[in-house]
């Protein structure tokens, strides 16, 4: 039986660190992905004009463009804003954390990491990526639609992406370092702003609005 050479995915790793470019490359090509490099925030955006990865992985600290610019580059462009992004960051503090998610970042992973969680996060984060792609595709329901000139904040919006990713409140409170309790607080009040009338209907409205 011949094996299948077929790569699992098509990955941008954007980090200005040599050495551990040339680490990750080999453990990524090795577990099977196509790996892309770039070194900087704005080299990376520059390649995904011609690369569409199914995934990027980035540093914050980047000369030129950091990492949080970038991420917000990322998914204000709409032929991209859906690749999902997976910071590794030495920046441990749960303002980091709240940044990096709030800038766009699917995972925020703190360095040093082990490379088998890494790769479950990567994972993860596909399988969420093509669920939410299938999903948009097969959907033939009409748009969800909320009242004209309903703004979320920075704090809400982070919230309601990861609703749309499809993690539950106590998921969300442990990615975000807040209590169950809050979490479900931004929830509720989202709908009463919104006049949705459920999770479902919340990230339906995220997705279709390219906001996650």
């Amino acid at each position: 039986m011949m094996l299948s050479t077929e790569p699992k995915g098509a990955i941008l790793l954007v980090d200005d660190d040599v050495n551990f470019v040339t680490l990750m490359r080999g453990y990524l090509s090795h577990q099977g992905y196509e790996v892309t490099t770039a070194e900087t925030g704005s080299q990376a955006i520059e390649l995904l004009d011609d690369v569409k990865p199914d995934l990027i992985i980035s540093d914050i600290v980047m000369p030129e463009m950091n990492g949080y610019k970038f991420a917000e580059a990322v998914r204000k462009s709409p032929e991209i804003n859906w690749i999902p992004i997976i910071f590794l960051s030495a920046r441990d503090q749960s303002q980091d954390r709240v940044r990096g998610l709030s800038s766009g970042a699917t995972v925020y992973m703190i360095k040093p990491f082990e490379l088998a969680e890494l790769s479950a996060q990567i994972e993860s984060a596909l399988r969420s990526s093509q669920l939410m792609q299938q999903n948009r595709a097969k959907r033939a329901e009409s748009r969800i639609s909320v009242p004209e000139g309903v703004k979320l904040t920075n704090t809400e919006l982070t919230v309601a992406r990861l609703v749309a990713q499809g993690l539950s409140n106590l998921e969300i409170a442990q990615r975000l370092n807040a209590s169950k309790r809050t979490i479900e607080s931004h929830i509720s009040h989202m709908l009463k702003k919104t006049l949705l009338n459920n999770r479902t209907e919340l990230s339906r409205w995220i997705i279709e609005n390219n906001m996650e």
